[in-house]
């Protein structure tokens, strides 16, 4: 089977998401994190009345056309407790900001605008009509659509949900994504290592960004490089109602890796199988029926790697995200030189520093300060040392030329995703 390219993949892996998982009603203090399921409109106005921006009075504008004006102080609005009483000409209310403005009334005098207390004000810069109030609905009107399905919510959404009149959302439940590292040579982190072993690294790193992406990990351990140990976390897949069944390792082409086999045995359709990217050729996909299989890179760079190209988007795909496919790439300035790339496309590990550069000289020299991507000079996707100090992938497209220090290149922050 030929190598096909990254694009490609994840346009594959994505056509196979055919509608995004079912929905649940949370309370607002459970919405972080989480993906909206429908849009979601104003139940009310805000603010719901006229309120007052300052501190100070309410005053009739044409009370104060000329001043100094003594008014007569016939009440307080508070913050809520408003002013009910009746307001006539000379008269003033004492108000607070966040108060409703009481009727009669059509500007807030600052309070160090005037002078005077108990009964009387003596007001000394004149009232303007609409002066420090705030319109009832300038922020929104009831019916007004401000959060979209498809939205991951973050505190700014749900401040303003909360404001709008609700108490909770009806958000995407979270996909169920299995995970299973594959291989003898492999155990947990934590536990005793044998001398021809090593730990299971890419395991609760997977763990982890699945988790952050806003999905339900299900950790199903580590399976022996048996049919018999692979068919047995396979079903614990299928038994868990898993949306996604992603392995770590197995995919290559040795006599002991028997992920294909173990899932052609049940059922698996085949979608591809190796991708024109470094690292992390060996990925591999398909679907179990109603569940989607991605085989990731035993390497622990190369799956962490695909994660962020493959995983991510899926697990975007199924909470409704319309942006699941968007470009994660971003302008930066290249760090150092480079050979020519081969026919693989390259996300090379990077570290960024800031640099500022010339944009401009129509009106004089404008500067912009952009992320300088150094690539290391070690690559084994066996490295996560080097990983832990990078902030970025540095993308590079297939057969590209030899590039200088200096050149525009494009990068994947880490931290969008780790």
């Amino acid at each position: 089977m030929s190598l096909i390219s990254v694009e490609d993949a994840l346009s594959r892996i994505l056509a196979g998401v055919e509608r995004p998982v079912g929905s649940e009603h949370v309370p607002l203090a459970a919405c972080a994190g989480r993906t909206l399921a429908e849009d979601v409109s104003a139940l009310r106005d805000q603010p719901p009345f006229p309120a007052s921006a300052m501190d100070g009075y309410a005053v009739r504008s044409a009370d104060c056309a000329t001043v100094p004006a003594t008014l007569r102080v016939v009440g307080a609005s508070a913050a809520g407790n408003r002013f009910s009483g009746a307001v006539g000409s000379g008269d003033a209310v004492r108000i607070f900001t966040g108060a409703p403005v009481p009727d009669g009334t059509d500007a807030v005098v600052l309070q160090e605008d005037t002078e005077g207390s108990g009964d009387q004000v003596i007001v000394k810069e004149a009232g303007r009509p609409g002066r420090h109030i705030r319109a009832a609905g300038l922020d929104f009107r009831a019916g007004d659509v401000l959060l979209q399905a498809g939205l991951r919510l973050d505190s700014r959404h749900v401040a303003l949900a909360a404001a709008m009149g609700h108490g909770g959302l009806s958000v995407h439940r979270k996909p169920r994504v299995a995970i299973l590292a594959t291989g003898d040579e492999l155990v947990r982190a934590g536990a005793p290592v044998g001398p021809d072993q090593i730990t299971a690294s890419s395991l609760p790193a997977t763990i982890l960004m699945v988790e952050r992406a806003g999905a339900e990990a299900i950790d199903l351990g580590i399976a022996r490089d048996t049919l018999e140990s692979l068919h047995e976390r396979i079903q614990a897949a299928t038994s868990a109602g898993a949306d996604i069944l992603v392995t770590l390792g197995g995919a290559s082409v040795g006599e002991h890796d028997l992920v294909q086999e173990a899932l052609s045995r049940h059922g698996m359709d085949l979608g591809f199988w190796r991708v024109a990217l470094r690292p992390g050729k060996p990925l591999m996909h398909g679907h179990l029926g109603s569940t989607l299989f991605l085989g990731l890179p035993g390497n622990p760079v190369s799956s962490l790697v695909c994660a962020v190209l493959f995983l991510i988007p899926a697990i975007r795909a199924l909470l409704g995200d319309q942006r699941a496919a968007d470009d994660p790439t971003e302008d930066a300035i290249l760090g150092a030189d480079l050979p020519p790339n081969r026919e693989r496309q390259d996300y090379m590990r990077a570290s960024l520093s800031l640099q500022d550069v010339p944009v401009g000289l129509t009106r004089g020299p404008e500067r912009l300060m952009l992320p300088v991507a150094t690539p290391h000079l070690l690559q084994d996707s066996s490295m996560l040392s080097i990983l832990e100090r990078s902030d970025a992938l540095l993308v590079r497209p297939p057969h590209a030329p030899a590039a200088t220090a200096g050149e525009a290149c494009r990068i994947i922050r880490l931290d969008r995703f780790c």
